[in-house]
């Protein structure tokens, strides 16, 4: 068995409210004796990340940002963005609709550290978007159906995450998974999150791991728990995320 391990980050590794992976330290250095790969599965931005990877050590791993809108190889990075560049085009073709949605692009980093609860230096990081724009709505569902509809119509489609509504020209977590595993030559595999947008991953995971989410709509009851391959933590963020890899590890005989 070539097992790898592939993880959301906020709400899941880390903790929600700050940010810290450190009660889940046993199960990380478990991975890591074993030489398990650990896969960064996130809407996060490709700045964002590389600095976590290299913080855990996580070496030539792959990661997937954006919310699988693309996959890193640290070291590699780019700053060009013309897909984003693009995305914003169309949120201002659709400004009737868009009044109400109020994405990165649109504040500065002082309010993306208000409304996530990062550093400014964090938030600077988080704005540096190539492929996806998460944002906050406030208006009613109607409207907001009405916005997603409009946007539907440009090729732009939306993930609700813990936090954010995000937008993007598609690419899934899941997808790029798929990808990773076949690079990696890896024929198992663990997901865990604990959002919506965590959902098709999880799914498709030889074991997936559903963390419990007290801040968002989290996850509903899916089809895999009734057999035990999708399993709940009783405890949220990196509590949870510990104590559900060394369980895994242990039924996995590893």
């Amino acid at each position: 068995m070539r097992l790898a391990v592939f993880s959301d980050l906020d709400g899941t590794l880390l903790d929600h409210g700050t940010y810290s992976y450190a009660p889940a330290r046993p199960a990380l250095d478990a991975l890591k004796k074993r030489g398990i790969p650990l896969i960064l599965a996130s809407s996060k931005t490709a700045a964002e990340i590389a600095l976590l990877h290299r913080e855990l050590g996580l070496g030539d791993w792959p990661a997937i940002v954006e919310n699988g809108a693309d996959r890193i190889s640290p070291g590699a990075l780019s700053e060009d963005a013309p897909e984003y560049q693009k995305l914003r085009a169309a949120l201002a073709e659709v400004a009737e609709h868009a009044r109400l949605f109020r994405g990165f692009g649109d504040m500065d980093a002082e309010e993306v550290a208000r409304v996530t609860g990062l550093s400014l230096d964090g938030a600077e990081l988080a704005r540096k978007r190539r492929f996806t724009e998460p944002g906050l709505w406030s208006g009613s569902e109607a409207e907001q159906d009405a916005f997603l509809a409009a946007l539907a119509q440009k090729g732009i489609h939306a993930r609700k995450g813990g936090r954010f509504l995000t937008l993007s020209f598609g690419g899934t977590k899941a997808q790029q998974m798929a990808g990773i595993l076949t690079d990696l030559g890896c024929d198992t595999s663990i997901a865990l999150g604990d959002a919506p947008n965590d959902i098709e991953m999880i799914e498709a995971a030889t074991h997936g791991v559903i963390l419990r989410n007290d801040h968002g709509t989290g996850i509903p009851p899916l089809p895999g728990e009734q057999t035990g391959r999708i399993r709940r933590t009783a405890l949220p963020g990196p509590e949870g995320w510990n104590a559900a890899i060394l369980h895994l590890l242990a039924d996995l005989g590893l």
